[in-house]
């Protein structure tokens, strides 16, 4: 039922803005107040705290169907509905899940979150923000980049140090001392705008303090693991999309008189593609299955993006290559789903960073079966 509800308002919905914001470069904020309409914004969150109640397998299955149309669009909402929304609720108090979530998941408050730095992305601890305590709060100073949803957030769950231990502070955009740069061009994801966050001498009430001080790494680690696996996903959006551009063109499309399908070159596009999408949605699913709030599996959700995520770059670019010139213009989607599959490459984890932990944990884990 979740996926039937999704696909309609992907194609109804997001497919026929997918272009125009692209081209514009700007979120469409009342599509994504439409998704919070239909319980989209909190899907992960209990119903108790008038969210869906649904799990990770839901979480995936949004961003899968999402992404055949618009990745970027699914990108802002996973920095909102993830990134933020899931987070918040997993840290935050009752009285701060009162006040917070029911603006977010009706997506009357846009979030963000920030933690990538301009000088410390994948090197987590090496966050140069800070939080000092000053009298009823926090004062916060430094700086985050490539903030996806920034210019049009209302609220941001930021991290920082305070007194060199990662903290996580909810921060409103009417706050003295914050401001979000002007947006970051960039290749592909532009219907997901992103900029800087600016924190000078920034006041945080201490009732925005998540958790406890020191308890952002925990927070952090494990928002990463659902997030990296809803990244997976729309690779893997992008590649059923593909699949079924290329092998539809390749029945159309004739040349020296029969259809391109029946050439080796061009069944090899199509037959590849198709196997290697196939082992990215069996591995992302099967991961899914076993992943909650309270559940870890950090192997799992690394290998599964660190697979699934090229997967979507390749298959487009061998879409493209079958659909020749005419895969090259931004007439066909092949094009900007292109551009948008190298960030899954990047976000939430680079390839390198993936693995790294997955090497060390397995070797960790072997050491301990010894």
């Amino acid at each position: 039922m979740l996926r039937d509800l999704v696909r309609g308002f992907a194609a109804e919905e997001v497919e026929p803005q997918a272009s125009a914001n692209d081209h514009a470069g700007t979120l469409n904020v009342p599509l994504l107040r439409r998704a919070g309409e239909l319980g989209l914004l909190g899907v992960t969150v209990p119903s108790e705290d008038g969210g869906a109640g649904l799990d990770a397998t839901a979480a995936v299955i949004v961003h899968h169907e999402l992404s055949k149309c618009d990745p970027g669009f699914t990108l802002a909402y996973l920095a909102h509905a993830i990134l933020f929304v899931n987070n918040l609720h997993h840290a935050a108090n009752p009285a701060q899940r009162a006040r917070f979530i029911p603006k977010a998941i009706s997506g009357e408050w846009i979030g963000a979150m920030g933690m990538t730095e301009p000088g410390a992305g994948t090197d987590v601890l090496g966050m140069q923000t800070t939080a000092r305590r000053s009298g009823d709060g926090y004062v916060l100073q430094g700086r985050k980049t490539f903030i996806t949803n920034a210019p049009d957030a209302t609220c941001f769950l930021v991290y920082a140090k305070v007194d060199g231990k990662i903290t996580a502070f909810l921060v409103e955009r009417s706050y003295e001392g914050f401001a979000s740069g002007p947006p970051i061009e960039k290749m592909g994801m532009r219907a997901a705008p992103m900029s800087e966050l600016i924190f000078e001498g920034c006041f945080v009430p201490a009732e925005n303090l998540l958790g406890a001080e020191g308890a952002g790494m925990v927070h952090m680690m494990r928002n990463l693991e659902i997030e990296r696996l809803c990244l997976a996903a729309m690779s893997l959006g992008i590649a059923d999309r593909c699949v079924a551009t290329m092998a539809h063109y390749s029945i159309e499309r004739e040349a020296f008189g029969k259809p391109i399908a029946e050439f080796g070159q061009i069944q090899r596009y199509v037959a590849d593609s198709f196997a290697k999408t196939e082992a990215a949605r069996t591995l992302i699913y099967a991961v899914a299955a076993d992943v909650a709030a309270e559940r870890r599996n950090r192997i799992g959700t690394d290998a599964a993006k660190l697979f699934a995520a090229p997967v979507g770059k390749e298959v487009a670019d061998n879409a493209m290559q079958v659909l020749g010139g005419w895969g090259y213009c931004s007439e066909f989607t092949v094009e900007r789903l292109l551009r948008d599959a190298k960030l899954l490459e990047i976000g939430g984890g680079t390839l390198e960073s993936h693995q790294k932990n997955l090497t060390r944990d397995l070797t960790r884990a072997l050491a301990r079966s010894a």
